[in-house]
C-alpha cells in the first residue's frame, strides 16, 4: 500500500467533498496539459506505472490533424458558400468548441438601412408619490442607444433614458396607429414589480427583454420607420408620446357620456374620425352597444350581415396559421424535453465521472499487484474522458437553446398575429354596424316624410326632426366611407404581414434546422473523439485478454 503524505490527505478529503460541478470548473481552468487539478493528479498518479508511455500513448494524430477536414464541414460546408464552421475551428485547453459553431443569421432587410439598438447600464430613481407599497415610488431607467443611417431620424447616434413604463405607452402607440400589423409584443409588466425590482437579477432580465423587443421592432419594415418609434429612440428628456388611458378611466368618461346620448343632448351618431379606433376602447359606450347588438344579430339573427368576410384565400391562410400555432406549441415542448434530456445527460456523465475519480483513488490506495494499478489507470481514462464529456454536454445544450429558441420567438409572434386579425374582425363588425344604423336612419326618415306629406303645411317639429335625420345620415354617410377606408387598409396590411411572415418562417426555420444540426454533429464528433481516446489507450488491454 503506497504511502500518502499528510498534504494528500487534506486533498482527499477535500475531494470527497465537491460535487462533480466543481470538479468540471476546476477542469475547465486548468492548463492544457493537466486534465485534473493537482489534488487528483497525486492520487491518480501514486505510482510511476501508471505514466508509462506503453500504457498511455500519445493521442492518435488521425484524430487530431488539422489538415484532416472534420465531418460537419464535409456534410455542411455545400449548403452555402461559406463552410457551416471552420476546418480549423479553434478550441481552448480543455477542448472546448469556441464561437466558430456559429450559424449567421440572414438578413431580413435587403436594403443598406440600419438600426442598432442596445440597452445598457440600468439606475435605480425616485418619484414623489405616497405609495405604501415598499419600494412603490422607485423605478428603473435604461440607457438606450441607438446607431443608424435612416434620413428620417436626421442623425446616426441617439441616447435616451427610458423606463418599462415608456416602452408600454410605444407598444400601445403602435398597436393605435398600425392596425393590422402583426407588431412584436412588449415583455410582460410584473404584478409585484415594485418588490422584485430590488433584485439586481430581475433588472437585468428586464434590460435583457426590452433589448430584445426593440431590436424586434427594428427589423420590421414599416415599425423601424414609425414616427413613434424614432421619438421613443431620439427626442431626450420625458416620454414625449402621451400616456395611455387605462381602460377603467376611459369607461368611466363613457359612463358619462352616454346620458347625454340617450336624451338627445350630445350626438348618438358614430363620427368619422371615431371609426378609425375600435369600440372596446370604452369612450363611446352607445357605439360599443350598437357593435355587440350587431354581433349578436350576426350569430343569432338568421339573417346575413351587410357585408361579410368574402376573402377565402385570407380565411385559409387564417386557419393554416392556426394549425401552425399547434404544431410550434407541440414542437416547443419537445424542444424543451430535449433540453432536459441533454442537460440530464451531462449530469449524469459528471456524476459517472466523479463516481470513477473516487474508484480510482480507491483503487491506487488500496494497489499491491500491478494488475490493480491498470484497472486504476484505466478508470482514470474513463473519469478524465466522462468529466470532459458531461462538460461538452452542457455546451451542446447551451447551443441547443440558441438554436431551438427561434421556436419560442415564433410562438410569442402568434399573439400579434391574433391581435392583427382582431383588428380586422373589428373593423368589419364597425362597417357593419354603420350600414345597419344607416338602414336604421334611412326608415326612419322614409316614416316621418311620409307623415308630414299628410298634413298640410306640414309640421315643423317633424321638419325639424326630419333635418336632424337628414344630418346624422349625412355624418354616419361619412363615417361609413371612413370606417370601410380603415377596413381595406387592415386587409392590407394582414396580406403584406403574412406574406412577410411566411419568408421570415422559412429563413428562420432553416437557420434554427442548420445550427441546431450542426451543433449536434460537431458536439457529437467531439465527444466520439474523447471516447475514442479512452478506446485506443484500453485496446492493448483487450488484446491481451484475448
Amino acid at each position: 500500500m503506497s504511502v500518502i503524505s499528510t498534504k494528500e490527505d487534506e486533498d482527499k478529503v477535500s475531494l470527497r467533498n465537491i460535487g462533480y460541478r466543481n470538479v468540471i470548473t476546476t477542469l475547465s481552468s486548468s492548463s492544457e496539459n493537466s486534465q485534473f487539478p493537482a489534488a487528483a493528479e497525486r492520487y491518480i498518479a501514486t505510482d510511476p506505472a501508471i505514466s508509462d508511455p506503453l500504457l498511455f500513448p500519445p493521442d492518435n494524430p488521425s484524430l487530431q490533424s488539422p489538415d484532416s477536414p472534420s465531418y460537419v464541414d464535409v456534410i455542411f460546408s455545400p449548403l452555402d458558400d461559406r463552410p457551416a464552421i471552420s476546418s480549423t475551428s479553434e478550441t481552448n485547453g480543455s477542448g472546448e468548441i469556441l464561437d466558430e459553431l456559429k450559424i449567421l443569421p440572414r438578413s431580413r432587410n435587403s436594403s443598406s438601412e440600419y438600426l442598432g439598438i442596445t440597452v445598457s447600464d440600468p439606475q435605480k430613481e425616485s418619484e414623489s408619490s405616497n405609495s405604501i407599497v415598499p419600494g412603490g415610488n422607485t423605478y428603473v431607467t435604461y440607457l438606450i442607444t441607438t446607431n443608424t443611417n435612416i434620413p428620417d431620424y436626421e442623425g446616426s447616434r441617439f441616447s435616451v433614458r427610458r423606463r418599462f413604463k415608456d416602452v408600454v405607452t410605444l407598444s400601445d402607440r403602435l398597436n393605435e396607429s398600425n392596425r393590422g400589423l402583426f407588431i412584436p409584443p412588449r415583455p410582460d409588466k410584473s404584478i409585484v414589480e415594485s418588490q422584485v425590482m430590488q433584485k439586481q437579477e430581475f433588472v437585468e432580465q428586464r434590460r435583457v427583454a426590452l433589448e430584445k423587443y426593440l431590436r424586434k421592432l427594428t427589423e420590421h419594415p414599416m415599425i423601424k420607420k414609425s414616427d413613434e418609434l424614432r421619438v421613443f429612440l431620439t427626442v431626450q428628456g420625458r416620454m414625449p408620446l402621451p400616456a395611455s388611458i387605462d381602460v377603467a378611466s376611459r369607461m368611466l368618461d363613457g359612463a358619462a357620456r352616454l346620458p347625454k346620448q340617450l336624451l338627445g343632448e350630445s350626438r348618438s351618431m358614430i363620427e368619422p374620425q371615431d371609426v378609425v379606433q375600435p369600440a372596446k376602447g370604452g369612450r363611446d359606450l352607445l357605439r360599443l352597444f350598437k357593435e355587440l347588438k350587431q354581433s349578436v344579430v350576426n350569430d343569432w339573427g338568421g339573417s346575413r350581415p351587410p357585408v361579410e368576410e368574402e376573402d377565402k384565400e385570407f380565411l385559409e391562410k387564417k386557419e393554416k396559421l392556426r394549425d401552425l400555432e399547434e404544431q410550434l406549441t407541440d414542437a416547443s415542448k419537445q424542444a424543451e424535453t430535449l433540453v432536459k434530456a441533454q442537460q440530464d445527460m451531462g449530469d449524469t456523465m459528471g456524476e459517472l465521472g466523479l463516481a470513477f475519480v473516487k474508484l480510482t483513488k480507491f483503487e491506487n490506495e488500496q494497489a499491491i499487484l500491478n494488475t490493480q494499478r491498470l484497472r486504476a489507470a484505466d478508470m482514470k481514462n474513463v473519469a478524465t474522458a466522462a468529466v470532459k464529456v458531461s462538460r461538452l454536454y452542457r455546451e451542446l445544450n447551451a447551443q441547443t437553446v440558441k438554436h431551438l429558441d427561434t421556436l419560442h420567438e415564433h410562438m410569442g409572434l402568434m399573439l400579434a398575429v391574433h391581435h392583427a386579425f382582431s383588428d380586422r374582425s373589428s373593423a368589419l363588425l364597425t362597417v357593419q354596424t354603420i350600414i345597419s344604423e344607416l338602414s336604421s336612419l334611412h326608415s326612419k326618415a322614409e316614416k316621418l316624410e311620409t307623415a308630414s306629406s299628410k298634413i298640410f303645411g306640414g309640421d315643423k317639429s317633424r321638419i325639424h326632426k326630419l333635418e336632424e335625420l337628414k344630418e346624422a345620415i349625412r355624418v354616419t354617410e361619412d363615417a361609413k366611407s371612413c370606417a370601410i377606408r380603415e377596413y381595406e387598409r387592415i386587409k392590407e396590411n394582414n396580406r403584406s404581414e403574412i406574406d412577410r411572415l411566411d419568408r421570415e418562417r422559412q429563413a428562420d426555420f432553416v437557420d434554427m434546422l442548420k445550427g441546431f444540426v450542426t451543433s449536434q454533429v460537431a458536439y457529437t464528433e467531439k465527444i466520439g473523439n474523447e471516447w475514442a481516446k479512452v478506446a485506443e489507450e484500453t485496446s492493448g488491454y483487450a488484446k491481451e485478454s484475448m
